[in-house]
């Protein structure tokens, strides 16, 4: 089928080929018409061969002389049908993406009824239209299970999700493995509750396309709703999943894709990608933290250097490595990633602690001292600092007794 693309989510008007999630699923998406491909545009001026709907189209300029309305969309292509369902199609999305819900409906509804007068009692003659003598033969029933698609598209936007899978069913009929259909009958039969049936529609569905996200969101959280429903064997109780066939499935991928589904996939992929790396930091952080408690400081020392290449701007990382550096004795070091720290946060009492121990090494009493008297200052109820403020006060006032001892008299 032509045109199966996949578009960001959304609400309120559309075009009748988009993915619209279930009435009451919490997920709702916008939709288009869908158009097959290689089809030709009619001739110039010419209104594909049929008589103008003066009702919508209407007539030059009225008689203020005030501009005509644009109908040109009216003679837009659409596959090989005849041209006066065309129009009634190409009615139909209109109305569909000025949210006309029920206008739409009763446009595809002639456009399918013309079809089935073309073709008769015979069912091939379905797609073998005769509206003159040079007759428009079809060799595929692509459009007319288009027809039905874009008037589901209108009944899951009106909240009739019932006559949208008798729809989607009559669509895939004409085109087994359509996407589209597919994915608009699972979307009703999640908004009726029949999660089985929408699980194994949105299951196809991912056969055919992997990057249809609503399918991906819709199977996790069916999934969780069945385990509640059915418990353990839940999935024993599933109608069968159909295997897709590998042509199918290497004709959707070959289907050049548009531009909002490529920024949908490639939205998709940052995401992923950001999951993926917060699962790691929170692994590498969580074993670093375990090998402080076993005293292993340079291995943990290691994993806190790889959460900070994945997180640098983590203020915690930094004080949790400056605790290994410290009884590495690399003083320097874990100033550096106490300075860090409060750069990030300047008021975080692990780091001036930390830091006040980091000058203690350096044998910098003075700004050791400080860096205490910040801490108490922060909360006077540290312990730790009140008895290093004491070590650090006699160890600043031996060194300026030293200092003066070896200081030369006048």
């Amino acid at each position: 089928m032509g045109n199966t693309q996949e578009k960001p989510a959304g609400s309120g008007g559309g075009r009748a080929d988009q993915y619209q999630a279930p009435a009451g699923s919490g997920t709702r998406s916008r939709g288009s018409t869908e158009t097959p491909h290689a089809q030709r545009a009619p001739k110039k001026g010419v209104a594909n061969g049929a008589q103008r709907d003066v009702s919508l189209a209407g007539g030059g300029q009225g008689a203020r002389g005030s501009p005509a309305e644009d109908t040109s969309y009216l003679d837009a292509p659409a596959g090989a049908l005849p041209p006066h369902l065309a129009r009634l199609k190409n009615e139909g999305n209109r109305l569909f993406k000025h949210g006309q819900f029920g206008d739409a409906v009763e446009k595809y509804t002639r456009a399918i009824d013309g079809c089935a007068e073309a073709g008769g009692d015979d069912v091939d003659g379905l797609f073998s239209y005769r509206v003159n003598p040079s007759q428009i033969r079809i060799e595929s029933p692509e459009d007319v299970c288009i027809l039905y698609s874009n008037r589901a598209a209108c009944y899951l936007k009106d909240g009739n999700s019932t006559e949208c899978i008798q729809d989607c069913t009559k669509a895939l009929e004409l085109q087994p493995y359509s996407l589209k259909p597919l994915l608009r009958r699972a979307m009703a039969y999640e908004s009726l509750e029949r999660y089985r049936q929408a699980y194994v529609d949105y299951k196809t569905v991912l056969q055919m396309d992997t990057g249809v996200q609503a399918a991906h969101d819709s199977v996790h959280r069916i999934t969780k709703m069945l385990i509640e429903q059915d418990g353990p064997e839940w999935r024993g109780k599933l109608p069968e999943i159909p295997a897709v066939p590998l042509s199918v499935q290497q004709q959707h991928r070959q289907k050049p894709i548009s531009i909002e589904l490529a920024q949908a996939r490639a939205a998709r992929a940052a995401q992923d990608e950001v999951r993926k790396q917060e699962a790691q930091f929170t692994l590498s952080k969580q074993k670093g933290n375990d090998l402080v408690k076993k005293g292993h400081f340079q291995e943990a020392l290691e994993k806190y250097t790889e959460c900070l290449t994945m997180k640098p701007d983590e203020c915690s990382v930094y004080t949790n490595r400056a605790i290994c550096l410290l009884r590495l004795n690399r003083f320097q070091e874990a100033k550096q990633d106490c300075d860090s720290a409060l750069q990030l946060e300047p008021g975080n009492k692990k780091a001036f602690y930390r830091r006040a121990l980091a000058y203690k090494g350096l044998q910098d009493y003075l700004s050791a001292s400080s860096d205490l008297q910040e801490v108490l200052q922060l909360d006077p109820n540290v312990r730790e600092a009140e008895e290093e403020l004491e070590v650090v006060t006699s160890l600043l006032r031996q060194s300026l007794m030293d200092s003066s001892a070896h200081t030369p008299r006048v």
